[in-house]
């Protein structure tokens, strides 16, 4: 048998554990990381250490691919398409899913929004979790990614509402100016929506209007996430013969069945 310790209210053990692995895929500034913001807060993790967290959030944004000098200069003029299955590195981002999923610990690329690259040298480390949030415009646009998660959610925002995020966003974050931002939208963010992102929202288990605002939608993601962890210590606890310590709270109910929740 498996040698086991408690550390920080849960189970370690050297079995390794498949995490649960959700997927939050939505347009630009629909909402994706502050969903996957307020499913922390509300679990309680956003304070605990990298190294002891049961959920983690990844973005998509990690896997863009280094750009050629030639598109580098597009990219600093604003024409370049960053909302194209093309600017992603597929192959990197479901491997990356596939060592998180084998319980391995990985190390993520930072990227800079405003040299529109990855820093060099700086990672962030993705210690082995229970859960992994996996955000981003085109999560479900590969098939190879898609098959790779337990659950998928679609925040679903009106355009209106996203380019009104979007524009204060990339000006006041990512050093933009406004005709830039607007140009960009038009060209390349809003067709690239159209054609690439949005159909992917049948692939969708749970669908979220308003994004971050729909505090019923989110209860009902934790809870499904609490369910999830509680069962994974019960389990834990009834193998190894170790105390059983208290469970987390229920907050409501949840499944994992297709919902739109208005």
């Amino acid at each position: 048998m498996a040698a086991n310790k408690m550390c920080n209210g849960k189970i370690k053990s050297n079995e390794v554990k498949t995490p649960f692995l959700i997927g939050v895929a939505g347009g630009t500034a629909s909402g994706k990381s502050t969903v996957c913001k307020r499913i922390m807060e509300k679990l309680g993790q956003v304070d605990v250490d990298h190294t002891e967290r049961q959920v983690v959030t990844i973005s998509q944004d990690s896997f863009y691919r280094e750009l050629t000098t030639e598109n580098a200069v597009k990219a600093s003029k604003g024409q370049y398409n960053f909302d194209h299955p093309d600017a992603f590195n597929e192959e990197f981002m479901a491997q990356t899913l596939r060592d998180i999923l084998a319980g391995k610990k990985c190390k993520i690329p930072v990227y800079d929004y405003r040299t529109n690259a990855r820093v060099t040298n700086q990672y962030t480390t993705i210690y082995p979790a229970d859960v992994v949030l996996f955000e981003g415009i085109l999560v479900f646009y590969f098939p190879e990614v898609r098959d790779l998660f337990h659950m998928k959610l679609f925040v679903d925002t009106d355009s209106d509402t996203r380019l009104a995020r979007r524009v204060p966003r990339d000006i006041n974050e990512r050093g933009r100016d406004l005709e830039q931002v607007l140009n960009q939208y038009m060209n390349y963010v809003k067709p690239a929506f159209e054609e690439f992102c949005l159909p992917t929202k049948k692939f969708a288990d749970v669908i979220i209007p308003r994004g971050a605002d729909n505090t019923v939608a989110i209860d009902l993601i934790v809870q499904r996430i609490k369910d999830f962890l509680n069962k994974r210590v019960r389990d834990e606890s009834t193998s190894t013969s170790s105390p059983i310590h208290k469970p987390l709270s229920r907050t409501g109910s949840g499944d994992n069945q297709r919902t739109c929740l208005h």
